[in-house]
């Protein structure tokens, strides 16, 4: 049975797709499956912002097969891990949960970096592509120790 992650962010199209991408490609995927969510509908069925798309692409990772989707209750049964990009992502997410070990689930993705400083992912959706290309180095940092930790259990 893998082990199951789950990437958080609003609209599943920049943040968590490109978070998505990376932890998988540093798994093995007979011993991981890595997914990503939205908190909010606005994209459901839509593939990855193309800004994300390019990014990814250019790092050597392809998400262009990525289709958005919302979070739902039902993925604290399914997931082991729940990784959101922001504050206010992990306030949604726990909302939803039933109890602690729900609410345990969920980590802010950048505390991989930053412990207990509650760094958000910021949000590159109306930005320009640096902003992508920045979202991506810290995605890439946190997914090195994530990985790593994951591996080492």
């Amino acid at each position: 049975m893998p082990v199951k992650i789950l990437m958080v962010c609003l609209g599943n199209i920049c943040r968590s797709p490109l978070a998505e991408g990376l932890l998988a490609s540093k798994l093995p995927k007979d011993q991981f499956f890595v997914d990503s969510a939205g908190t909010g509908n606005y994209h459901v069925g839509r593939q990855p912002d193309h800004r994300s798309i390019a990014t990814a692409d250019k790092n050597g990772l392809d998400i262009s097969h990525q289709k958005a989707r919302q979070f739902t209750v039902n993925d604290f049964d399914t997931f082991d891990y729940i990784y959101v990009m922001d504050n206010s992502n992990y306030d949604d997410v726990v909302f939803l949960a039933k109890n602690e070990a729900q609410k345990q689930k969920v980590q802010l993705i950048l505390d991989a970096l930053f412990p207990g400083d509650n760094v958000d992912v910021p949000d590159p959706y109306y930005g320009l592509q640096n902003g992508f290309d920045m979202v991506y180095e810290m995605l890439d940092e946190a997914t090195d120790i994530i990985a790593q930790r994951l591996l080492e259990k």
